[in-house]
This record gives structure tokens, sequence and C-alpha cells, in this order.
């Protein structure tokens, strides 16, 4: 059977309301989108009133008036952040509120833009988000993040065609790598959860004293992992005893290092959006867990500014293995987006761990007496290829095989 378009879309806001937040008959949601993203939004809504929602909030953001600020706004303005923007979300995630975040934004959008005004922009709100960010990294409440296809990202990532075949490109992509494009979009994402899960057990069975990774790209690289690490992927339980799946699309398996046991060095696969930046080229050496020396080909600057967010910024708070064969691999694309991008491709986190992947990392004690990072940031960046291997290193120093030429050898 041919899906049209709108059918493909109607089953994807219907995925991300059933498979990715899991809404409960009775349940509340936030939706936060860009303005281009409405129709879907609508569709959204209407899939979490069918499923029972007693309540559906939307926030819509528009990253122009971002460029906006930074273009034509004062110091003050930067600076400036009203209260009741934190407090808003505060009280809605107390309140029990599920989130589905939609992203496509332009990754280049910032590129002219100082990145000195961009990164104290960014610090300011990530210190005024920091309850928000350690109830979402604590899964406090069930929450997913997904994408839609705009203009301004298509033109990006298919800048060659133009603009409505670009949109519609990546929308195919989209809906191919989420599943939405099958016939039964919620089966086929309960077959593929089943494998992570396959995955995740057998991780935390041989409890690994570090991982080490080696590509033809020049990395080699040993991360040694927290005590008591805890590997998770796919469908993830939050706090109130919702089971949601918080990444669309998703095909890592992560978990985290110990703050000071990282040595070695790593390259990127990937270029890394961030900051309305592309960063491409990186290279990072690691010493005691920390980045001794840290270059990039471009935007070495806006890589710089997120290092030296805070003391927790230049160490790694998640390793994650992906397949080569992972579906957003296998279309072949660089997507420009670290949700698309980070699910291409093993990689690694600059900034602060998921206290969930660290047994009893709700108390801060003991998430920092087992290794876990603290940081404000946390940005995914691609090293994975696919002739990676990776290795499992036991407390005796033996290496088991988990990877060869970038796939599973496991589980």
């Amino acid at each position: 059977m041919t899906l049209s378009f709108d059918d493909k879309l109607a089953r994807y806001a219907e995925l991300l309301v059933r498979t990715g937040v899991n809404l409960p008959r009775g349940g509340k949601l936030l939706v936060q989108a860009p303005v281009e993203a409405a129709p879907l939004v609508r569709l959204v809504a209407r899939a979490a009133y069918r499923a029972g929602a007693t309540d559906v909030r939307v926030t819509y953001n528009d990253a122009h008036l971002g460029l906006a600020l930074f273009e034509d706004g004062s110091d003050e303005a930067v600076d400036f952040l009203p209260d009741w923007h934190a407090a808003q979300r505060e009280a809605m995630v107390a309140d029990g509120y599920a989130s589905i975040g939609i992203v496509g934004e332009d990754p280049s959008l910032l590129a002219g833009v100082d990145p000195e005004r961009v990164a104290r922009r960014s610090k300011r709100v990530a210190q005024a988000m920091k309850a928000i960010s350690e109830a979402t990294g604590g899964f406090q409440v069930n929450w997913t993040v997904a994408a839609m296809s705009t203009p301004a990202w298509a033109a990006r990532v298919y800048p060659d065609l133009p603009e409505a075949e670009a949109v519609a490109r990546l929308w195919d992509d989209i809906f191919a790598v989420t599943r939405a494009d099958h016939t039964d979009p919620v089966a086929a994402w309960d077959a593929h959860l089943a494998r992570l899960e396959r995955l995740t057990a057998f991780l935390n069975g041989k409890q690994y004293a570090a991982i080490h990774l080696r590509s033809e790209l020049g990395t080699d690289l040993t991360v040694g992992l927290a005590e008591n690490h805890i590997w998770q992927g796919g469908a993830e339980t939050a706090k109130n005893g919702i089971r949601g799946v918080p990444n669309l699309p998703t095909d890592e398996v992560f978990t985290a290092p110990h703050r000071e046991r990282v040595d070695g060095v790593a390259v990127a696969s990937k270029p890394l959006a961030a900051r309305g930046q592309l960063i491409e080229g990186i290279r990072v050496r690691f010493e005691g867990g920390r980045a001794v020396e840290v270059s990039a080909e471009r935007g070495e600057d806006t890589l710089r500014g997120l290092l030296d967010t805070d003391e927790g910024a230049a160490r790694l708070g998640e390793i994650a293995l992906v397949p080569a064969s992972a579906p957003v691999s296998q279309r072949g694309t660089l997507f420009l987006n670290t949700l698309f991008d980070e699910n291409a491709a093993s990689h690694l986190a600059f900034g602060r761990c998921y206290p969930t992947n660290v047994g009893h990392g709700e108390n801060p004690e003991a998430l920092h007496a087992a290794g876990g990072n603290v940081s404000l940031i946390h940005v995914d960046w691609m090293i994975g290829t696919a002739e990676t291997d990776v290795d499992g290193v036991t407390a005796d120093g033996r290496r088991e095989a988990l990877m060869r030429g970038g796939e599973w050898v496991v589980g």
C-alpha cells in the first residue's frame, strides 16, 4: 500500500504520542516546536486528545528572533532572561506534563554572529534552565525529541535541489528513519526496541571497566566507565512510571564515562552543528578525563567556547555506540542535526552525564563518587565510522570485541 504524504505525517504524529511519550489517558502534554511546525503540531494535538489527554499546551519558537537579538540587541538584552521563563517549565514538570520537542532549525543560522555573544546567551539560558535540564536528564517525566523538515534545514542538507524538492526529500528521510512509512509504525518500533534492550542487557551484565575505540581517522581512545554504570538505549521508564522513547529516531546504546578516566585521541567523523555554527574537523586529545588539546578545521572558537562553559564542559558525560548499518547512516546523508547524525555513528558527549546512567545517580554525592560528570552543557559529537572497532575492557585488562567494522558482533 502506497501512503500519501498526509498519511505518513498523521502516522508520524501518532508515533510521537503513542511511542515517543506513550501518553496515558488523563495525561497532559507540552509541545515545543518551531513556528513552521504548526501543521504537524495540530496533528500531534489531535493524536494526544484521541489518546485521552486532558490538556495540550504549545510553545512556538522562531530562531530568527534569536538572530535579531544577537545582531541588534544590546549586551543587556543578551544577558536578560525573565524568571518566569524557567518557572513556567518547572511548574509543568511538577504537574506531570509530558514533553514533545520538535526540531528543524537552520544549522548555520548564526554563522555570521559573534560566537562570544552566542556563548554568553547559551550559558545564561543553561544556568536558568538548570533544574529543567536535570529533571529531563533524570527522566522525571516522559519526553521525546523528534524532527520536522523545514525549508532552511532542507536547504542545508540538499543545497542543490529546489526548495520544494529539498523539503520533500528531507521529509522522506524523516519518515524512513522513524519508521513512520511502515504500515504499522508502532509494531516496527516494538521490534527495534527489543533489539536495543538485548544489547543493553548484555553490556550491563558485563560491567566493563572501559571501552576502547579505534578508527581509520585517527581515533584511539580509552573511555573508562563510571562505577556502577548503566547502559541505556531505546525505551526508557520515567520516574512517573511511563515508558517512552526519548529520541525518534534512536539506534544508540549509551552510558556514562568516568570523568577522570578518559585517555587518548578522538577524531570527529562528522561536522557538529552547535550554537548556530558548523564545527568541522574536530580533533581532541584527552588526558585524565580532560580535553587537553583541542582543534577544529572550522568553528574552533565556537568549540572552545563550549568547552569553556564550566569545569565539566571539557570532560565527557556520555559514550554511545551506534552501528554503521543504522537507518540514518544508510541514508548516506549528513543531516547537520545532532538528533539524526548521532544515530548514524558512535559518539561522545562533552559535559554532563545522565544521572540515570549511574546507579543511585539521582543523589549528587553518589554521582560524584561514581565518577559521573556535571556541567551546564551536553553536546554530542560523532566519531564512529564503518571501519571503527570497539572493545570492552575488563577490570583485569582483557579486551573483548563489541564492534568490528562499525557493526555489532555481540547481542
